[in-house]
């Protein structure tokens, strides 16, 4: 299902990749920001939450399959916190307060959501989401939810925006 922590050590220094799975509308614009970010090593968007097994893009843009537009994010937890990910990055780049919606992207597709992937992530995403609430005038609708099978998105999808510049997104860090 999802990649264990490992710790990897390179010229003494000791780097402990972990995971993160989030969602917030359109998967392009989301891994556009957080590939930037010191301390993520990789990113990867895709599709998980839903009930179908290894969905296409044409079946989850319907909205009938469960499964939302998601980035998986392997991070150096030694450089870069959980909790920092979602404060200063997931509820800052899209509005966690519609439901089912992301700019002109509207369905259960492109809702808010964290995937947590083991009790440790569940617990200090339950802190983020109370703190976020204090940066957004209406209530934060983000689903807190365990992680499920995340299926890859189609080859097109990944990177799109380095691929495409200037190519749609409705993601920007706000705040």
């Amino acid at each position: 299902m999802q990649k264990p922590s490992v710790s990897i050590y390179s010229f003494g220094m000791t780097q402990r990749s972990e995971i993160a799975i989030l969602a917030g509308g359109c998967f392009w614009g989301m891994e556009d920001i957080l590939r930037k970010v010191p301390g993520v090593l990789d990113t990867e968007v895709g599709y998980t939450g839903g009930r179908l097994e290894n969905p296409r893009y044409e079946q989850v843009k319907t909205g009938t399959t469960g499964h939302a537009e998601a980035i998986r994010i392997e991070f150096d937890s030694s450089r870069l916190g959980f909790k920092t990910i979602l404060i200063e990055y997931f509820f800052k780049m899209h509005d966690p307060t519609t439901l089912n919606r992301q700019g002109g992207d509207v369905g259960s597709q492109y809702r808010s959501a964290i995937f947590f992937v083991d009790e440790a992530q569940r617990l200090v995403a339950e802190e983020a989401i109370h703190e976020a609430a204090s940066l957004w005038p209406q209530p934060i609708v983000t689903e807190l939810v365990p992680a499920a099978p995340f299926y890859s998105a189609e080859t097109y999808h990944q990177d799109y925006l380095q691929k495409n510049p200037g190519g749609y997104t409705c993601h920007w860090l706000r705040r």
